[in-house]
């Protein structure tokens, strides 16, 4: 009852269950279909879908939820771009939900408090209360109904912030899940294989043809021969708008000032650390030594293979005397010096078994047995064995780890591969060797069965000092930075850049409004904001992102809507050369060709498909010409049979073609027809699949966090 009891404690302390819905291709938390009247009403909004705002504060506290939930489950708030994901993930989820609850009303597919009941009440494997301590049955292992009976009532009489706590735990998910399952199972069911459509597929897969074509490769016309204009990209876009249309964005250069440390602030902190060199030598208490000199790496009292120092020069480390200091060297970022204080030797690998009693359960987190309830019970049959109880048969009793069917054998194990408590005992004490020993599992009654292959192993102290930029670097960097922001114009901006050994850094690809990076430069919102701010050819403020100064200038800017020749080229210009290179061929092959006269034009020779009944409707290829959808579509045109086509410009080329026959092979067994009508409904049903892309495409939606992030 531990969700129960946390709202009935809490309030609007809210641990979200999150559901997963693969079909749609997102995951959806916390639903609420009206979000607006639980949050409060606000004249801001952060964007808008069909019509119905998306208000700030709800959003806001629909992203702390998520916030809250990421930092129970790591320890850890969210900032800088997991905060920016966050909200992203947010926008999505909310967007989704407007549209998908929008449908689901106008088919009135709804999720009724008589269903809500019957899951809470049941053994379904959605039902969050089987995941609540004291909820089942302590010999069945199944939902003790009474205590759910006995919770249910509690939720009904939940008010205000209680029930939003109780709506986003337990019923919305529930309602979510219930609701896309049914809208799923209506799409599907409705799939419809109609006669007509199984006649024509029919059709295609058997009846063949067999064809005389020739080909005139594109290639046979120089790209340099054939000019692609600005006006020739423009009358293509204009014809395929859906093909080329674009998001508002800016195209970004920009230049870098380092803030970070240069080799003046290395030697400064190399000078500080060879202080340290000779009384690190001479203090007999290590321990106290690296505590009061405040190294950023911590001292470490235990003996560690070689292979657990993760320092590129242990090697030459180890090699010291005992009580002899190396160094000063630099590692990842620190100046660093390290004493061996003793080696011993350890086994490679242990072979050891165990009895766990958990304190909280492994994958909820939630209480099992008090702390001194666990430690009682360990103690007791750790004692048991020592006056001779078989280990195998209490692990099998008493264990809650998967190892008890296995009287507790965990198997042969290498070094760190177990919490550190428990492989500092199971490598650090002789075979033979039993204890309880507490870890964050909760109280683990160890023996050690077997070690094996002893290798040297070694305690060594490190003091290490982070090399940091000096406010002389950073200062400096900034210095510069503001000189190179004061140029008007990116072209002035390049010069004086040119001047001082700099460059301009040019983002691959447009950043967006909503954008949190900037090509490599990640936590840059600042910079996005005040591109969409600028004009083109601006210079900007610096500003300041992760470990250095940016300067920037916008290229270029997009609008919404459908794009210019100059974006357009690389998507065009290759199809429009090959159509005027298709016409250069047509004249001069000339008008009613034989498939002779053509080929003898290029120098190229009459060839044949189809011998191989591989030819039909249905081919996605044409052996030895790739995808040619157009040669396919004339291969089965009746007005082509013992008569040359027009010249077709196809993928690769300009082809004629002459149908010598279409033949139609054996009807197939009905196995295989009942086949052919099972793979095209699952086809069919595949499509559908993505029935969330056609929704959202059809959607009116507005977004305005730019102005609120």
């Amino acid at each position: 009852m531990q969700i129960i009891q946390s709202i009935r404690d809490k309030g609007a302390a809210i641990v979200i269950i999150v559901i997963s819905l693969s079909l749609i291709g997102f995951i959806l938390m916390d639903s609420r279909q009206g979000g607006s009247s639980m949050f409060g009403s606000t004249s801001t909004n952060v964007g808008k879908v069909n019509g119905e705002n998306i208000e700030l504060a709800y959003f806001n506290k629909r992203v702390k939820q998520t916030e809250d939930m990421q930092e129970q489950r790591t320890g850890q708030r969210s900032s800088g771009t997991q905060t920016y994901q966050t909200r992203e993930q947010m926008w999505n989820q909310i967007v989704a939900e407007k549209i998908f609850f929008a449908e689901t009303d106008k088919l009135g597919i709804e999720f009724t408090s008589k269903e809500l009941s019957a899951v809470l009440l049941s053994n379904d494997p959605n039902n969050p209360l089987l995941q609540e301590q004291g909820m089942k049955d302590a010999v069945t292992g199944k939902l003790d109904v009474s205590k759910a009976q006995t919770a249910l009532s509690n939720i009904k009489k939940f008010k205000g912030e209680q029930r939003e706590a109780v709506n986003a735990q337990i019923v919305d998910p529930l309602k979510l899940s219930s609701v896309v399952a049914k809208y799923t199972g209506l799409l599907n069911a409705s799939v419809y294989y109609p006669t007509w459509m199984k006649e024509r597929d029919n059709a295609e897969s058997k009846n063949f043809s067999q064809i005389s074509f020739v080909n005139i490769p594109y290639s046979e016309i120089a790209d340099s021969t054939i000019k692609v204009t600005d006006e020739d990209i423009n009358d293509y876009v204009s014809k395929h708008k859906d093909l080329f249309k674009q998001e508002a964005g800016r195209v970004i250069s920009y230049a870098s000032f380092s803030q970070l440390p240069n080799a003046a602030d290395s030697s400064r902190t190399q000078a500080q650390v060879q202080e340290l060199v000779t009384p690190f030598a001479a203090d007999s208490n290590a321990k106290v030594f690296v505590a009061r000199n405040t190294s950023v790496m911590d001292f470490d009292d235990k003996f560690k293979p070689k292979s657990k120092f993760n320092i590129a020069v242990i090697d030459s480390i180890i090699s010291q005397p005992t009580g002899t200091v190396y160094g000063p060297f630099v590692d990842k970022g620190n100046m660093v010096i390290a004493k061996v204080l003793g080696t011993s030797q350890l086994p490679d690998s242990v072979h050891a078994r165990h009895i766990l009693i958990p304190v909280n359960d492994p994958q909820t987190g939630q209480p099992v047995n008090a702390d001194s309830t666990a430690k009682k019970l360990a103690d007791s049959i750790y004692n048991a064995i020592l006056g001779g109880a078989d280990f195998a048969s209490m692990a099998l009793k008493y264990s809650s780890d998967g190892s008890k069917d296995k009287g507790g054998d965990l198997g042969t194990y290498g070094y760190g591969a177990m919490v550190p408590e428990f492989n500092d005992f199971t490598f650090e004490n002789p075979v033979g060797s039993k204890k309880v020993v507490q870890t964050q599992f909760g109280y683990h009654v160890i023996e050690i069965l077997s070690q094996k292959d002893f290798k040297p192993a070694y305690k060594i102290a490190f003091i290490a000092k982070e090399i940091l930029a000096s406010d002389i670097t950073i200062n400096n960097a900034s210095l510069e930075a503001t000189k190179a922001s004061a140029e008007k114009n990116r072209e002035a901006l390049e010069k004086y850049l040119a001047k001082t050994g700099k460059h301009l850094t040019e983002v691959p690809t447009a950043v967006k409004e909503n954008d949190f990076s900037v090509g490599a430069l990640q936590d840059a919102r600042q910079l996005v904001r005040w591109a969409f701010e600028a004009k083109k050819g601006d210079v900007s403020e610096p500003y300041s992102i992760g470990d250095q100064f940016v300067v920037a200038t916008v290229d270029k800017i997009f609008k919404e809507g459908v794009q210019d020749a100059t974006t357009a080229r690389p998507g065009s210009e290759a199809i429009i050369r090959n159509r005027k290179k298709a016409d250069i061929i047509i004249k001069k092959i000339g008008s009613n060709p034989t498939l002779e006269s053509a080929a003898a034009a290029y120098n190229k020779t009459v060839q044949q498909a189809g011998a191989d009944s591989t030819l039909t409707m249905a081919s996605q290829i044409i052996n030895g010409l790739g995808v040619e959808a157009k040669v396919i579509g004339a291969s089965f045109n009746k007005d082509y049979q013992n008569k040359v086509s027009p010249p077709i410009a196809g993928t690769s080329g300009v082809y004629l073609v002459k149908v010598n026959s279409i033949q139609t092979k054996p009807a197939g067994t009905a196995e295989e027809a009942a086949q052919q009508v099972s793979s095209k409904l699952n086809t069919m049903r595949g499509a559908i699949g993505n029935w969330y892309e056609g929704l959202k495409k059809q959607a009116s939606i507005k977004d305005n966090r730019s102005e609120f992030y």
